[in-house]
């Protein structure tokens, strides 16, 4: 590189952001969008900036041997690619500790609705889920290098899993992570009804109040709380798409066989067809 090009090409990655484009380069050097964006792409074919796709780029460590680099902390670049967003899910729980299972990919709960839902980026693999923007709730902000980025708490981890059991990697992993939620984070367990309430999901009270029956019997305030929010209709302890055959109705909840822990008596089995029966009055 010239002088002068080395020098804006520092200027510009003097305060490391996760991702560089082209307007952020015209506002650091002066230029135009077009002249910032012909730069960038200079600077790429050098070898000293990576595209992680079309006007975005991150920059390429001085001691690397080839441009072809895996993102260093895949968090700031998700941060900087799909906000308004934070990091949720099967993420936020490795994150605090709540699993010791590691995931392949980074989960990202996001209120815009892109095309790409599973996009990889630089070698690392993002999943996409959309959310509304009156669901930012219960997140907390830490820093990766230089950068902000916002990710559930533990709590909150929870209630979007209990809202969508596939965000935990399946409701057995979610059952486990409530149970290190009780026994490793006791301050959040207040906060989980608050949660719930104001995401507003019915199904995140049955499925909650049938997991603390039955792993956390002594939770009574909670399993009360959730029995009185109980809303008509049944829902599905693991994913819709999954099978679950056998009915809670004290829970209206649809549970697999493996899930249920056997009462003292025989529980009646149901089909899907009697359950809609009986939340419309008809049974």
């Amino acid at each position: 590189l010239s002088a002068a090009s080395r020098s804006q090409l520092s200027k510009l990655l003097r305060d490391s952001p996760p991702i560089v484009t082209p307007s952020q380069a015209a506002a650091a050097l002066g230029l135009t969008p077009a002249a910032a964006a012909r730069r960038l792409a200079v600077w790429s074919r050098a070898g000293w900036l990576a595209r992680v796709r079309r006007g975005a780029y991150v920059s390429v460590p001085i001691e690397s041997e080839s441009a072809d680099v895996a993102l260093d902390d895949a968090w700031p670049v998700a941060a900087a690619m799909f906000s308004p967003c934070y990091v949720g899910g099967w993420s936020a729980a490795e994150h605090w500790g709540l699993t010791e299972q590691l995931f392949r990919s980074i989960c990202v709960m996001t209120t815009t609705r892109p095309r790409e839902r599973r996009p990889v980026l630089r070698k690392a693999r993002f999943e996409l889920h959309t959310v509304d923007p009156a669901r930012f709730v219960g997140l907390k902000t830490v820093w990766r290098g230089g950068t902000r980025v916002q990710v559930s708490d533990p709590a909150r981890t929870l209630i979007d899993m209990l809202a969508d059991p596939a965000l935990g990697g399946g409701i057995r992993h979610m059952a486990e992570m409530l149970g290190a939620l009780f026994r490793d984070h006791p301050k959040e367990v207040a906060k989980l009804a608050d949660y719930a309430a104001k995401i507003g999901s019915g199904a995140v009270y049955k499925r909650l109040g049938f997991l603390l029956q039955r792993d956390q019997p002594d939770q009574a305030a909670l399993i009360e709380l959730c029995r009185t929010r109980l809303t008509a209709g049944y829902a599905k302890l693991v994913d819709p798409a999954l099978p679950a055959d056998r009915l809670v109705t004290a829970w209206r909840v649809w549970v697999p066989d493996s899930e249920l822990h056997e009462p003292a008596g025989p529980l009646p089995r149901a089909t899907p067809e009697r359950a809609a029966r009986r939340s419309s009055g008809k049974a």
